[in-house]
């Protein structure tokens, strides 16, 4: 084993070994599981928490007056004295706000509602009224143009779109657009987030090592080269580690709660639609797990070793380059305080790819914007992980080879690059480094 594959080995045993890297690597996964059940379990029972807001409305139009729907989430009531509204404090009854809705108010002019309360109207609620209000006025106007109920029923629609991606024979494939957005970005935060972790872990050792003068000791046996190389493949070996135990562990968790949630709503769904006695709630519930079954049918046609393939080369690729960088900014200087100055220029990319990836390539994963993003070496490591369920291997495959190819000689330049700055730096004391002199370093000889 050569010197780098010592320092790299010493690295990951010394840190694999502390407590906190295995109370961590066990109860991150414990604790991912814990908030994707306490989600599920909200999303699935959405009322918990939620109180009934009892409004009253004062209709002088008498257009909408007994017509707005009320549920568990705003339950409406009426009243004809609106004058004497100023006598009572909404603090002391039951109601938590008021509509007034003028006279002026008619089915082709919906100006003037106002709503009174004595707390801010949240955005959900005031959407809620809106719709409400909205909803009562549409159904005045088909009754105007002589519209039953019935009628009005029947045109309520409800379409599941089930996409399709065709191979270049013409075969389709079910694909799950949500399902593809949860594992592209699930997997660009986790890249995100260990570069940003494990490469201010770099920094930090070398300037540990550094202001300790440890360094001068271990420079006299190795090249600080080597001693870079080692730290940086140590701390990758160690990342790479806990983020698979972590997926590991999480989905064999996350797989049980779903089916303890989902399971045995599925089964009895189905017998129900057998004997063809769905209810209202079960027609709800159905279309739910239908969703389910249309996001376990994408997961299926998933190229799942693609996307793991990719996980593990963008991961390492985007880890190295940056930590790198993070190892000359810690060798140039004496203190972790004089860091942000270089700090900035290295973080930046990577705010400025999570920040569009959330964005721009959500919503158009194969456009122009995209495309480069997932070709430039400092953005492609978050960017191409969001694309990576969206692509089409059959043709764009050229795509993927020309980022990664790009990342690796990006990767090979910013480590002779760091390698320069982090021979010269990681001995000089007392002098704070400028980008000038750092220029300077990337040229010296010997």
């Amino acid at each position: 084993m050569g010197k780098i594959g010592l320092i790299t080995w010493r690295e990951y045993i010394t840190r694999v070994r502390k407590k906190s890297f295995l109370i961590m690597t066990i109860l991150a996964p414990l604790l991912i599981a814990l908030f994707y059940g306490i989600i599920i379990f909200l999303a699935v029972n959405d009322s918990i928490g939620q109180e009934t807001d009892k409004i009253l409305v004062y209709d002088e139009s008498h257009l909408v007056e007994g017509k707005l729907f009320s549920d568990d989430r705003l339950e409406f009531s009426y009243t004809t004295d609106w004058e004497h509204r100023s006598n009572d404090s909404l603090s002391e009854s039951v109601y938590s706000g008021r509509i007034y809705i003028p006279d002026t108010f008619g089915l082709y002019n919906t100006r003037g509602v106002v709503y009174e309360s004595e707390n801010s109207l949240s955005v959900e609620t005031k959407e809620r009224i809106n719709n409400r209000i909205e909803k009562a006025v549409e159904d005045q106007k088909m009754v105007q143009l002589g519209v039953s109920e019935s009628a009005m029923d029947s045109l309520k629609t409800h379409v599941s779109l089930k996409a399709l991606t065709l191979s270049e024979e013409g075969e389709a494939k079910s694909s799950s657009t949500e399902l593809n957005t949860v594992i592209g970005m699930g997997a660009s935060f986790v890249i995100y987030f260990f570069i940003f972790l494990y490469g201010v872990q770099v920094m930090k050792g070398v300037i540990e090592e550094k202001t300790n003068r440890i360094v001068e000791v271990i420079v006299s046996s190795v090249k600080p080269f080597e001693l870079m190389m080692g730290k940086v493949f140590g701390l990758a070996m160690v990342g790479l580690t806990q983020i698979l135990i972590w997926i590991i562990f999480s989905g064999i968790l996350m797989s049980v709660i779903s089916f303890a949630v989902f399971g045995s709503q599925v089964g009895d769904i189905a017998d129900a639609a057998q004997v063809g006695s769905l209810s209202a709630e079960q027609m709800a519930q159905f279309g739910m797990n239908d969703m389910i079954g249309n996001i376990i049918s994408g997961f299926m046609s998933l190229n799942i070793p693609f996307i793991m393939t990719s996980f593990i080369v963008y991961f390492l690729g985007g880890y190295l380059m940056y930590s790198a960088l993070f190892a000359a900014v810690g060798a140039a200087v004496d203190a972790e305080t004089d860091t942000q100055q270089f700090m900035l220029p290295i973080t930046l990319p990577l705010v400025f790819s999570i920040a569009l990836s959330t964005s721009v390539v959500l919503r158009d994963p194969n456009g122009t914007l995209s495309f480069w993003l997932s070709i430039i070496p400092l953005t492609s490591p978050i960017v191409m992980m969001v694309r990576a369920p969206f692509l089409n291997l059959e043709t764009q495959w050229w795509e993927v080879l020309l980022s990664v190819g790009l990342l690796i000689g990006s990767f090979c330049f910013t480590i002779w690059m760091a390698g320069k700055i982090y021979r010269t730096g990681i001995l000089m004391y007392g002098k704070k480094a400028t980008y000038k002199e750092l220029f300077k370093w990337l040229f010296y000889k010997g």
